[in-house]
């Protein structure tokens, strides 16, 4: 267990110092938590909300294991690690639909039931 703590914390400190949009998304996090606890109104609603943000930061790391792994193979072009890199870029995006999709939904509903 404490292996699996070091090696994430070196991974995070990875991720805060050379990865722009982890840290975009991750300061985006620290932004929208807080509100989520604000804007739910339901224990439901509340997991919705903060997983969808977790779920965009889960993808970016996975994608980031995917470059660097792509990297470390090497830096020559080659049509399967573009691809491989490619479809970690279309995870994430998938995954900031879902983050869309369920903010816009719960935010849309807060915004119709109280104006």
């Amino acid at each position: 267990m404490l292996f699996t703590l070091v090696n994430s914390g070196r991974a995070l400190r990875y991720l805060l110092r050379n990865e722009a949009a982890f840290q975009q998304e991750l300061a985006l996090a620290c932004v929208l938590i807080p509100v989520a606890i604000f804007l739910s109104t339901t224990a439901v609603e509340f997991a919705l909300l903060v997983g969808s943000v977790i779920a965009v930061l889960v993808v970016e790391v996975l994608n980031t294991a995917i470059e660097v792994v792509i990297n470390r193979i090497g830096l020559e072009s080659n049509t399967l690690s573009g691809l491989a890199k490619d479809l970690g870029s279309a995870a994430v995006t998938l995954a900031l639909i879902l983050w869309a999709v369920v903010w816009g939904s719960i935010v849309s509903s807060y915004w119709i039931t109280r104006v």
